[in-house]
């Protein structure tokens, strides 16, 4: 996991950024609180948050999904690019970490748009398909326990409409993914569903080097 682009120089990455994010001050200081905590590295970069913004309104999205909260810094960049009706349903297990996450939603005047969900993320997305809600959301966003990231995938994708898009983040597991010596069972589980979804011909593939590794698979 990091919170910024693998593989750039430190003056190429701040070049970067220099030149490219534009960074909400709500944002920045959500990501500035974040960096003092000790699991900072499981927030996203904020050049992939911006990014994820930039998908969002490609695709007109109205009704997202995300998987692993944190300190919500993700929620709240999709948040601020849905439209005012708009709807993020949220899924955590841990209510220290979302406690930041509401502060920052009430501030940014975003909260209403967001349904979070404090429980097993596979048992909201079940929940969700008995609700009769398969095929209504624009997009979904993986970001929780690894070990369960085919699980999520299936769901989400009997949960977003054709033409909608499902991101799975850390795929590069930090570099693990390529090192055949790394064998340990959460990098094999990645290993094994990017292979998956290599051959999936449900989807539109395409893996980009952002962050720790963004996949972005389009249901056809």
């Amino acid at each position: 996991m990091t919170n910024q682009t693998l593989g750039l120089e430190p003056h190429l990455y701040n070049y970067l950024l220099s030149v490219s994010l534009r960074e909400s001050e709500i944002l920045a200081q959500l990501r500035q609180e974040t960096a003092q905590h000790p699991m900072a590295r499981m927030q996203i970069a904020p050049e992939q948050g911006q990014f994820m913004a930039l998908l969002m309104q490609l695709l007109g999205a109205k009704k997202t999904l995300e998987l692993g909260v944190f300190t919500g810094y993700s929620t709240l960049v999709v948040a601020l690019a849905l439209p005012n009706d708009g709807k993020v349903v949220a899924c955590d297990v841990n209510e220290e970490f979302t406690a930041i996450a509401r502060r920052y939603w009430q501030q940014a005047g975003v909260a209403n748009k967001i349904d979070l969900h404090i429980a097993p993320a596979l048992e909201t997305l079940d929940s969700l398909l008995a609700a009769g809600e398969a095929e209504t959301f624009d997009f979904a966003f993986i970001d929780a326990d690894k070990s369960n990231y085919d699980a999520y995938y299936e769901r989400s994708l009997q949960l977003v409409r054709a033409g909608g898009l499902i991101a799975i983040d850390n795929v590069f597991w930090s570099g693990r993914v390529a090192d055949p010596q790394v064998q340990d069972n959460r990098t094999r589980k990645i290993r094994t569903f990017n292979q998956k979804l290599h051959q999936d011909q449900r989807i539109t593939l395409s893996l980009i080097p952002i962050g720790d590794g963004l996949t972005l698979a389009l249901k056809n």
